[in-house]
């Protein structure tokens, strides 16, 4: 029998639907109310790259809130690091007025200040370095803060997670983190293998970084995925582990099955382990996001050439939500339904890595 409704409560519920349905936009923002409160978060990105830096990367990097990102520059050789650090100067020196460099925390709180972006200079390997522990004062003299102990393969220093050994740390990779730390270096393990990342946790007399990576409990057996014991040994030792919002890492179908809930499950993991005060984020793309300019022929193709299988490569490897500069702002509506408040998301955002930077540049 067919129930009828009153014309007012029609219209409330048409009303509501509709708003509903605005409030999701082909950009990828899932809310269109006010987003002041994320506008005055300091919020640090651990590892986002510009890609043909100019107005485009400025604008959304004051899009997306940004005050402050790890770079990732080119280390095949320490030649080509020191030209890479020298061209970030000079970059710098050229747009001082939306970028700065960070050498310590408090270029980020200035940098949040003036309504620009500090960027640390971070290299995902140690392969720069061409076994000379020297070099390491070299670079750090040009401005570098961090970087990886391993990508995904073996180097001197140790194995990285796509290795089929899993040896740990070398020697000499451990003497690279005894000058790490007396330098005030950041240690990122991100792309370390297993044994080298417990290795890089227990051998640091400082606290360490995981900028950006996974958990295994959510994502099970992925390489770049780390263990609860270690995101757990990252938190014991002072550290942060940034969890990364490229959606082929967060789940097997990204922008299908695959969406931001699951990237609020992992982060939701590893506050559960490591506790809120040791947990961040990152993206691993650039501030835009990667769907405005990449292909399946320049972007998918060529990763099938250097990554094994078990990387489980997707195209296309964004989720929708996490692919414009409102991804943060996504995110934080999706925290605050789970029950988040501002104090924790501040932590999360840009709080723990500041306090990380504390501890390790100074």
């Amino acid at each position: 029998m067919a129930t009828s409704i009153p014309r007012r409560q029609f219209i409330q519920h048409a009303a509501t639907m509709a708003a509903a349905t605005a409030s999701v936009t082909t950009t990828g923002r899932l809310f269109a109310e006010d987003s002041k409160p994320y506008d005055d978060m300091l919020v640090i990105d651990a590892l986002s790259f510009g890609r043909d830096w100019g107005e485009e990367v400025f604008s959304a990097l004051r899009a997306a809130n940004y005050s402050g990102i790890i770079e990732s520059l080119p280390r095949k050789d320490l030649q080509t690091a020191i030209d890479a650090l020298v061209e970030w100067q000079t970059r710098i020196e050229e747009h001082d007025d939306h970028l700065t460099l960070a050498l310590r925390a408090d270029d980020f709180l200035q940098a949040k200040n003036s309504g620009r972006t500090a960027v640390l200079m971070n290299f995902q390997d140690s392969t720069m370095l061409e076994g000379e522990l020297s070099n390491i004062d070299a670079l750090h003299a040009l401005g570098m803060r961090a970087f990886q102990l391993t990508y995904n393969f073996r180097n001197l220093v140790g194995d990285g997670c796509l290795e089929r050994t899993n040896a740990g740390l070398s020697d000499f990779g451990v003497e690279v983190v005894g000058r790490m730390n007396e330098l005030g270096v950041l240690i990122d393990l991100s792309h370390c293998g297993r044994q080298t990342t417990l290795d890089g946790i227990a051998f640091s007399e400082r606290p360490v970084a995981i900028t950006h990576t996974m958990c295994d409990a959510v994502r099970p057996g992925h390489p770049r995925a780390k263990t609860d014991e270690q995101i757990r040994r990252c938190a014991e030792k002072g550290g942060v582990i940034g969890m990364i919002a490229l959606g082929y890492f967060i789940g097997p179908d990204p922008g299908g099955d695959t969406s931001i809930e699951h990237y609020a499950d992992h982060i939701e993991h590893a506050v559960n382990l490591a506790g809120i005060e040791h947990v961040g984020i990152s993206t691993d793309f650039p501030p835009q996001g990667i769907s405005p300019w990449a292909t399946y022929d320049s972007w998918f193709v060529p990763r099938t050439e250097f990554f094994k299988e078990s990387y489980q490569l997707r195209w296309p490897p964004w989720i929708p939500e996490l692919d414009s500069t409102d991804r943060y702002r996504n995110l934080m509506r999706v925290l605050e339904r789970r029950g988040w408040k501002t104090a924790a998301i501040e932590r999360l955002y840009g709080q723990n890595w500041l306090r990380l930077f504390r501890d390790t540049l100074g």
